[in-house]
C-alpha cells in the first residue's frame, strides 16, 4: 500500500495531539494516510501498553487513516542507531509516503526530540539504495519521502506553518478522547498525572486557538520544517 502521508509518533497519542486534525483534513480530500508508533507507551503511568493499543486503533478508526503499525521500541531507552533507523526506515520504505509527519524537535519529553532526531534520518537512510532492506522475506526499494515535518506537542513552538483545522477540531479531540486510560475522565479517582487534568487538554484546544489566530481561523496546527518551503504563488498564502 502506497501512502501520501505517513505519521510516525514515540507514543501512541502523539499523533493524535500533535497532527490529527492535519491528517483528517486530508483524509477528507483523499488523501491516504496511515500511522505509526514506535513504542507502545510502557512507561506510562496510567493504563498499560495492551490497552494502549487498542485505544491507538480506536483512534485509527475515528480519523479514518488506512493502517496503524507499532514497532514495539523501548519506551524511554531507545537509541539512535543502526538498528532503530533502519526499522522504521523499512516502514517507510514498505508505505513510500510523499511526506512524513514526526515528533517535536524538542519538547517537556525528552523522548519526543529523540524520535524526531530518530525519524528524519530514517528518511534519509530510507532512500539509499546501497541499503538493502525487506518486509516479509522480499526486498524493498529505496525510497525517500520529499519532506519531513514536525508537528507541535506540549511546549510551545514557534511553526514554520499552521493547517486551518477549524471544520475538523471535533473529530481531533475525539481521537485525543479515544485514549481514554491517559486523559481526563471526571470519575477516574487514581493519581493524576500532567496530562490527565482537564487543564491539559483544554490547552490542547487553546495551542489550536492560538495557531490558528494567527491565520484568521478558530484552528490551526502547527508544524516546524527541515529544509526552506517553497511555494508557486505568494496569493496562496493566509
Amino acid at each position: 500500500m502506497k501512502l501520501d502521508i505517513l505519521a510516525i509518533g514515540v507514543h501512541p497519542d502523539d499523533i493524535e495531539l500533535g497532527c490529527a486534525g492535519t491528517l483528517i483534513k486530508h483524509i477528507a480530500m483523499g488523501y491516504k494516510v496511515g500511522l505509526c508508533d514506535l513504542t507502545m507507551g510502557q512507561l506510562g503511568t496510567k493504563g498499560t501498553p495492551t490497552l494502549r493499543l487498542q485505544e491507538a486503533e480506536e483512534a485509527r478508526k475515528v480519523m479514518g487513516a488506512l493502517v496503524r503499525d507499532n514497532l514495539g521500541m523501548e519506551d524511554g531507552w531507545f537509541t539512535i542507531d543502526k538498528e532503530h533507523v533502519l526499522k522504521i526506515a523499512t516502514v517507510i520504505r514498505r508505505y513510500k509516503p510523499q511526506l512524513v509527519l514526526a515528533n517535536a524537535i524538542t519538547d517537556r519529553h525528552p523522548d519526543h526530540g529523540r524520535a524526531s532526531q530518530l525519524i528524519s534520518e530514517a528518511c534519509f537512510y530510507s532512500g539509499l539504495k546501497a541499503i538493502e532492506l525487506s518486509h516479509d522475506g522480499e526486498p524493498i526499494e529505496a525510497w525517500r519521502p520529499k519532506a519531513v515535518y514536525h508537528y507541535v506537542q506540549d511546549r510551545y513552538v514557534k511553526p514554520d506553518l499552521v493547517v486551518d483545522i477549524t471544520p475538523y477540531m471535533e473529530q481531533k479531540m475525539a481521537c485525543v478522547r479515544a485514549f481514554a486510560s491517559q486523559f481526563y475522565n471526571p470519575t477516574d479517582s487514581s493519581p493524576q498525572t500532567p496530562i490527565s487534568s482537564k487543564l491539559f487538554l483544554d490547552s490542547v484546544e487553546g495551542k489550536c486557538r492560538v495557531y490558528g489566530r494567527d491565520i484568521g481561523v478558530d484552528y490551526a496546527e502547527g508544524f516546524t520544517a527541515e529544509r526552506n518551503i517553497g511555494v508557486n504563488d505568494l496569493f496562496d498564502l493566509s
